[in-house]
């Protein structure tokens, strides 16, 4: 379990958390999203205990990280978005050096090693220099070396950067696999990636916690005001005509993709695609294609990051950090 109480963190006059608060208590992988300067990195480093916070309480597994933060630092797996590697260690000697500072039982140690060396497939790279790997192969280690010692909480910063496509398939697997069993709190601007993997996503702007909601709620998937295509032969106008008369169906327009598209809007409770059907069968109108428009991530985050002021609408997804 995670409990962050009234977090904040200021630099003189600048707050880059303010008055953060938030609980994660069941096993799940967690997105935390902001744009950048929202103070993402800086309550991730608090959580971690390698930097301090100038108000509020951090508790992992019910230890504070104030008053106890050597039993509380056991219990997390860290990797930054810069893996803290020792180049000139090969990864079984650094993952050795790591396990001794985690105090893993040497009797289990060599055991974990193997272990994490075969969840994160850098086996076959064991007795290479760490400088000599490829960018992937050392955010690989740098992953090996978080969840070393199976610590209950493993925060991961953007943990894909640098993988090929199949490697990043890999590593999305292994970070799902985890989240059955542990609090993984993943931070990635490839807002894919967490859509892919989170089944919870907490955003924050300007230090301020602005969303925190399942990864379905907050795509607009559950309770709320939905957006249908439909496509059907025949006027355009009589489609039209039926859309706007059916019960259940809120508004109507014609799609500008062509003139036989349309959209309407509905809500779950009173969903009009079954009367749509038989209606247009007999206003010799068949339907085509239909299907529920589905907001992505990326709108919803610019959306949310626009109404805190932190982006226009028009701004890109790119710049999420």
């Amino acid at each position: 379990m995670i409990e962050i109480k009234n977090l904040s963190k200021s630099y003189g006059p600048f707050k880059a958390v303010d008055n953060l608060s938030f609980t994660i208590d069941n096993n799940c992988v967690f997105g935390f999203l902001g744009p950048n300067g929202a103070g993402k990195s800086t309550t991730m480093n608090m959580i971690t205990g390698c930097l301090s916070p100038t108000e509020g309480e951090i508790y992992i597994n019910g230890l504070s990280m104030t008053d106890n933060p050597e039993e509380a630092k056991k219990n997390i797996g860290y990797l930054p978005e810069i893996p803290p590697v020792y180049e000139d260690l090969t990864p079984l000697e650094y993952l050795s050096f790591v396990g001794e500072a985690k105090k893993i039982p040497k009797a289990q140690l060599k055991e974990k090693i193997a272990q994490v060396m075969e969840k994160t497939s850098i086996t076959a790279m064991k007795n290479r220099l760490i400088k000599n790997l490829s960018k992937g192969y050392r955010q690989r280690v740098g992953i090996a070396q978080a969840i070393l010692g199976d610590p209950p909480v493993i925060i991961l910063d953007e943990p894909t950067v640098g993988l090929d496509p199949q490697q990043i398939i890999e590593i999305r697997n292994l970070i799902t696999e985890l989240g059955k069993s542990h609090i993984v709190i993943l931070s990635s601007h490839i807002l894919s990636e967490i859509s892919a993997v989170c089944s919870r996503i907490m955003i924050i702007s300007h230090g301020k916690l602005v969303a925190l909601d399942s990864a379905q709620k907050l795509v607009g998937n559950e309770n709320t005001e939905k957006t249908a295509v439909l496509e059907a032969l025949g006027s355009s106008d009589k489609i039209l005509n039926v859309l706007k008369t059916t019960p259940g169906v809120i508004s109507a327009e014609l799609s500008q993709e062509t003139g036989n598209t349309c959209k309407f809007s509905f809500m779950p409770e009173n969903d009009p695609r079954e009367r749509l059907f038989y209606s247009l069968a007999e206003a010799d109108c068949p339907v085509i294609s239909l299907y529920i428009k589905k907001s992505s991530l990326e709108e919803i985050f610019l959306e949310i990051i626009a109404e805190s002021g932190s982006y226009s609408k028009n701004t890109t997804a790119g710049g999420v950090k």
